[in-house]
């Protein structure tokens, strides 16, 4: 019974894939065929051009998965002719029939998908508008019955590899190490695997090919010659798909909910939890009808890997208790932000470290040793950085505290409750053994399967990008009522979410039109998140976890940052869909190495691009207007302002700004006044960032570096101070100035939520980045430059803000420190 429930779970993997699918398909109000349960698909009008371009970037992935697919298989295959020879000798290492079970309709899937991929190659490579290959997935469709065979015989060929590796240790060795040949591109040759992996390939491969399909059907008008023979490919896969659920069905008995229904896996994923205060990584699973946290067991090697359920709450039990409501529990502080930071630090070094110890084909053993330090401070990371509180209640017991990373995961997991709160469900309460199925279960249905990392991924996946994504927010559609409406954009970065742009609130509309350009800086990022808000202004609903007035989350989307369809020259403007609502907004990428360019400004009339010598010179005074101005407006009105200085200004507005300092308008006062606070920050960082050479000078750039970098602290004084006091007057005393506001901006962290560290990220690389000449020098990728030099410029200026004060008088007659020339 056991071994058998294995096998529906993994075929449960697929269904729950399927099942998803099918689900997105009737959420989006796709009409179902008449007498039919399953839903078809309707024509969806498809803009020639970028629907054709699509379509190209989603069967150029496709087939790179393919030649990857094609090795997995070929690996496995490449064992079975030497095993066949072996069989008909005196020492046979297995018998005809147990290699016939065990590689069971592998060369014949091989020799589909080869085919299919040699058809469809040419096609990618030589593209044009008219080409056709619809005929492909209808023919890759129409061979799907061999799938079905190895599905059918999957448990047996498991079970049978698993024995044949108990009593032979040379099968074994052959078992556990499979190599599977890298893609053509890939710097890596092979990698290895085992063979209960890739016996796994085949099932994983139906859904991939079905969710591929979708997407092409999705980019190709409904005119095209393809669209038909894709749609008939569509509907013989989820035939396929379905005919297993209903194959399997009757034996999930094991796992059914109070009212005799097959209870499902709806969601699940990595949060962590507050427990007896103190922060623990859980795996939550959200079934049809109840709520189950876990903890993975740790087994000895070689044992399947088990939960232990923590607590579970049915659904028909479930609340969320208002934000205002005050709870008894224990405040959870969040985690310092320099630890974190320190942890970021640890994690790209050992990363460069694993790159250059594979560049030079170092030993596996040192690179798995360097993995598993990384793995361990991406835990920690992981562990220690969410601050958004989920509070969840049971209506007949205690209440649970997760802490997520942002907003958008929060409303995820509340909306998929509410969604299933909706049926009609029953209280109950399970048996120690219908808990253990349930729990049991939990290893086979997960969906999530690594904790969310971006080092935690196979190493031909995209490192994300880093630079500056442009974001123009232009407007949004399908709203019910008038509402007071704005949005706000995330990124990822070392594996979860930051806020970092938002527009101003478009009051009482339902079409707002906010044409608001954002820049965001990135840092590995591969995911853009627009989250949708109505503005609360009534001061009683208070978050008493985060003293945060609460507002209502109107829709979400998020897309992927595909670096072929961002690093264009050009804007790319799309439309996002949320819970009915339509956001368009247009992005485009600008690379770290062109965004800090400090080009000198040939109007040397204004200030932005001069130096400051020549600007303080003309102004006689000590700390350029602009840097006296925008600072003084910040401390009047923006100092207690949420992310104040980490959320970007509207761009038009920064420009604006720009565009008034540089004639020396008479309105600047005026203006500055009446201008939003975020752009008023960004418009003294955008200063910063466009000096002819940073403030902290070229010339001292790797002095500072190597500063930093010294451990003891008496010698790092020293150098520290005596940098300092090498640098020209303007720019130390305009240093020395910003160093105070920056503290007083500080102090107000615990409203504004801006501690030191966060506003050493925002300026380090602004003050102390060197001009392209310099640059050259010390950096030499886009990974390289966050990695190294930005987490040095990082620590510099946050050693400056954690200082007792400095006086510039003091540090000029102050002599004690070593004079050595830099």
């Amino acid at each position: 019974m056991e071994e058998e429930e294995e096998a529906i779970g993994f075929l449960d993997k697929v269904l729950e894939d399927e099942d998803v699918f099918l689900l997105e398909e009737c959420e989006l109000g796709t009409p179902t065929s008449p007498g039919s349960g399953s839903p078809f698909l309707v024509a969806v009008k498809v803009e020639a051009g970028k629907g054709l371009e699509m379509r190209k970037l989603v069967l150029s992935g496709f087939l790179a998965s393919e030649e990857i697919y094609i090795n997995q298989l070929e690996a496995l295959l490449l064992p079975m002719k030497p095993l066949k020879a072996t069989a008909t000798t005196s020492q046979p290492v297995l018998t005809i029939q147990q290699i016939e079970t065990i590689f069971y309709k592998i060369q014949d899937i091989y020799e589909i998908h080869k085919e299919f991929y040699d058809n469809l190659c040419p096609k990618v490579q030589q593209w044009d508008s008219q080409v056709t290959m619809g005929h492909l997935f209808q023919k890759l469709a129409s061979q799907l019955g061999v799938y079905k065979a190895f599905v059918d015989n999957y448990k047996v060929a498991l079970e049978t590899a698993e024995k044949c590796s108990q009593s032979n240790n040379q099968f074994q060795k052959i078992s556990e190490e499979l190599k599977v040949k890298g893609p053509k591109d890939s710097k890596d040759s092979h990698t290895s695997v085992t063979m209960e992996a890739l016996l796994y390939k085949p099932i994983d491969r139906v859904t991939r090919s079905t969710l591929v399909l979708h997407d092409l059907l999705k980019h190709t008008p409904v005119d095209h010659p393809d669209y038909p023979l894709l749609q008939d490919a569509l509907r013989i896969s989820q035939n396929f798909l379905s005919s297993i659920n209903e194959d399997i069905d009757p034996r999930r008995t094991a796992v059914t909910t109070p009212k005799g229904e097959t209870r499902q896996l709806v969601k699940d994923g990595f949060l962590v939890e507050v427990s007896e205060s103190s922060r623990k990584l859980r795996h939550v699973f959200l079934f049809t009808d109840v709520l189950l946290c876990a903890k993975l067991k740790k087994t000895s090697a070689g044992k399947h890997q088990q939960y232990d359920c923590k607590w579970y709450i049915p659904l028909a039990d479930l609340v969320f208790p208002s934000p205002e409501e005050s709870e008894a529990s224990p405040q959870v502080h969040p985690f310092p932000d320099h630890e974190l930071e320190d942890m970021k630090t640890k994690i790209s070094a050992l990363k460069s470290e694993i790159q250059k110890e594979k560049a030079n084909k170092g030993q596996s053993r040192a690179i798995e040793r360097l993995k598993k330090k990384m793995f361990e401070n991406e835990f920690l990371l992981l562990l220690n950085s969410p601050t958004i509180p989920f509070r969840i209640h049971n209506r007949n017991g205690k209440s649970y505290l997760f802490l997520l990373s942002s907003d958008y995961e929060r409303s995820e997991w509340r909306e998929a409750i509410q969604k299933l709160q909706k049926k009609d469900l029953q209280a109950f309460v399970l048996s120690s053994v219908e808990l253990q199925v349930l729990t049991g279960s939990c290893f086979k249905l997960r969906t999530v399967h690594n904790i969310p990392v971006t080092s935690n991924k196979d190493d031909d996946e995209s490192p994300g990008l880093y630079g500056f994504l442009h974001v123009i927010v232009h407007s949004a559609k399908g709203f019910k009522q008038s509402a007071n409406l704005y949005c706000t954009l995330e990124v990822d970065s070392f594996g979860y979410f930051v806020s970092k742009a938002k527009t101003r609130v478009f009051r009482d509309t339902t079409e707002p039109k906010w044409d608001e350009e954002f820049e965001i800086e990135l840092e590995g990022s591969q995911s853009l998140r627009i989250l949708c808000y109505e503005k609360c202004y009534d001061k009683t609903k208070v978050n008493k976890d985060n003293n945060e007035i609460v507002d209502k989350i109107m829709g979400k989307g998020q897309i992927q940052l595909d670096p072929q369809t961002v690093e264009t020259k050009n804007w790319h403007t799309d439309v996002i869909e949320m819970n009915g609502i339509k956001v368009e907004f247009s992005m485009k990428f600008t690379s770290r190495d062109m965004s800090l360019k400090r080009t000198p400004s040939k109007k040397q009339t204004g200030v932005f691009g001069v130096k400051i010598s020549v600007v303080t010179k003309r102004e006689r005074s000590k700390v350029p207007y602009i840097v006296r101005q925008c600072v003084e407006e910040v401390e009047k009105r923006g100092i207690e302002e949420v992310g104040i200085y980490r959320i970007s200004g509207v761009a038009t507005d920064i420009q604006a700004l720009k565009a008034v300092f540089d004639a020396n308008n008479k309105d600047i006062l005026l203006m500055l006044s009446d201008m939003d606070i975020n752009a008023i920050a960004g418009t003294l960082k955008l200063y910063f960032r466009e000096l002819p050479e940073p403030l902290l000078t070229d010339r001292l750039y790797p002095a500072f570096m190597e500063g930093i970098a010294l451990s003891d602290p008496a010698a790092k004084e020293n150098c520290m101070m005596h940098l300092l006091r090498s640098l020209p007057d303007p720019n130390l005393i305009t240093f020395l100035f910003l160093l105070e506001h920056l503290k007083r901006v500080a102090e107000k962290e615990p409203v504004n939520k801006m501690s030191l560290h966060n506003l050493a990220t925002v300026f380090g690389p602004t003050l102390l980045r060197p001009s392209e000449v310099e640059s050259k020098a010390h950096l030499t990728s886009a990974a390289d430059i966050w990695s190294h030099d930005v987490m040095a410029q990082v620590q510099v200026l946050l050693y400056y803000l954690q200082h007792p004060p400095i006086s510039f008088a003091e540090l000029k007659r102050n002599t004690l420190y070593f004079s050595t020339d830099v």
